[in-house]
C-alpha cells in the first residue's frame, strides 16, 4: 500500500455497508446478564454509548468496556455517540460499583474508559486512580486498562493516572493532524501525542496504546505518518478500525475500507516496530482487550529474548 497506488478516500464513497460490517443484534442469556449487572451496578458502558457494533460478542463473553464519570461529555466530537451537554454529578461510589461488578463478572482483564470532564479541576484523574486503587485491592489478579482523555493539560492528571499503575496506558488519537478541527474539535493532536509520550518518560515499562479510525476522509500516506508519529512516542499498541456514522448528525463515512486494506495496514505497522497491531473493520479500542494484553505480554517478551 504505497502512496503512489493509493486514491485519495474523498474520491472513493462509501455506498451501502458491505457485507463484512454487518452484525446480528445481541440476543444471548450471557448478553442480557451483562446488561442486567451494569444497570444493577449504575454503571455506564461505552459499548452502550458509543452504540458499538461489537456489543452482541463482548457482552456475550462478559466482558464491557466501563465508563466513569456519568454519561455526559464535555465536549462534541463529530464521531461519537456520547451525549454532549451539562456533565453529571461525580458518584463517589462509582470504584466501588465498578470493583463488585468486575468481581462478579470475574474478569481477568477490565478496560476503563470516561467521557470527558474538563469541567473538574484535575479533569477526572483522581476518579481514575481511585478505580484503579480499589480493583488492586478487590482483585488483585485482574489486569488493568485505562483509556483515558487528555484531561486538557491540567496539571498533574496524567501523572497521578501513570503512578497509580494501570497495566495499559491507552490513549486514543483518533483520526489524522488534518481532519481534527471538523472531527475532533475540542483536542489537538500533539496534546494528545505528547501525552502518549509522557507516560513512556514517566514509567517506560507501562504498555502504551492508542487508536484511530480510518474511512473518515484520510489519506494513506496520513495513516502512515501516525504511525511514524506514534512510534517515535515508542507505543506499544495500534488499533485501526473502520469509522460508522452513528447517527445523521455526525460526521459522514467517506468510504469503507475492505478488509485487504486493513491487513495491509496491520502488515505496515507491524514494519514500523509496534508489539501488536489489531487492524480490522470492526476493531475497536477495547475488542478483544484480554486477549490482545497476552499477547502483547508476550511480544515484549520475544522481544526481549531476541536482544539478550
Amino acid at each position: 500500500m504505497s502512496d503512489s497506488n493509493v486514491t485519495p478516500i474523498k474520491d472513493r464513497p462509501a455506498g451501502r455497508k458491505p457485507p463484512w460490517l454487518r452484525v446480528k443484534a445481541p440476543t444471548s442469556a450471557a448478553h442480557n446478564a451483562t446488561r442486567k449487572l451494569m444497570r444493577a451496578s449504575r454503571l455506564h458502558t461505552v459499548c452502550e454509548e458509543a452504540a458499538c457494533p461489537n456489543i452482541g460478542e463482548c457482552w456475550a463473553k462478559g466482558h464491557a468496556t466501563v465508563m466513569i464519570l456519568g454519561s455526559v461529555c464535555t465536549r462534541a466530537c463529530a464521531f461519537c455517540n456520547v451525549a454532549t451537554g451539562r456533565p453529571d454529578q461525580l458518584d463517589p461510589h462509582e470504584p466501588d460499583h465498578l470493583a463488585e461488578a468486575v468481581a462478579e463478572l470475574g474478569l481477568e482483564h477490565v478496560v476503563i474508559t470516561s467521557v470527558d470532564r474538563d469541567d473538574l479541576a484535575d479533569g477526572g484523574a483522581d476518579q481514575f486512580v481511585r478505580c484503579i486503587e480499589r480493583l488492586r485491592a478487590t482483585s488483585p489478579a485482574t489486569t488493568i486498562e485505562v483509556l483515558t482523555p487528555d484531561f486538557r493539560n491540567k496539571a498533574g492528571a496524567l501523572e497521578a493516572v501513570v503512578a497509580a499503575r494501570p497495566d495499559v496506558y491507552n490513549h486514543n488519537l483518533e483520526t489524522v493532524p488534518r481532519l481534527y478541527t471538523e472531527v475532533r474539535p475540542g483536542a489537538r493532536y500533539f496534546h494528545s501525542l505528547r501525552l502518549l509520550d509522557q507516560v513512556k518518560r514517566l514509567d517506560a515499562a507501562m504498555f502504551t496504546k492508542s487508536g484511530i479510525m480510518v474511512g473518515l476522509g484520510e489519506e494513506t500516506r496520513e495513516v502512515l505518518q501516525v504511525m511514524d508519529d506514534l512510534r517515535t512516542a515508542e507505543v506499544d499498541f495500534l488499533t485501526v478500525g473502520q469509522y460508522l456514522q452513528p447517527t445523521p448528525r455526525h460526521h459522514v463515512v467517506e468510504r469503507f475500507v475492505s478488509p485487504d486494506e486493513f491487513a495491509e495496514l496491520e502488515r505496515l505497522a507491524y514494519a514500523k516496530g509496534f508489539l501488536k497491531v489489531s487492524a480490522t473493520p470492526l476493531t475497536r479500542s477495547s475488542y478483544h482487550a484480554g486477549d490482545d494484553f497476552q499477547m502483547l505480554r508476550a511480544a515484549r517478551e520475544a522481544k526481549r529474548s531476541q536482544r539478550s
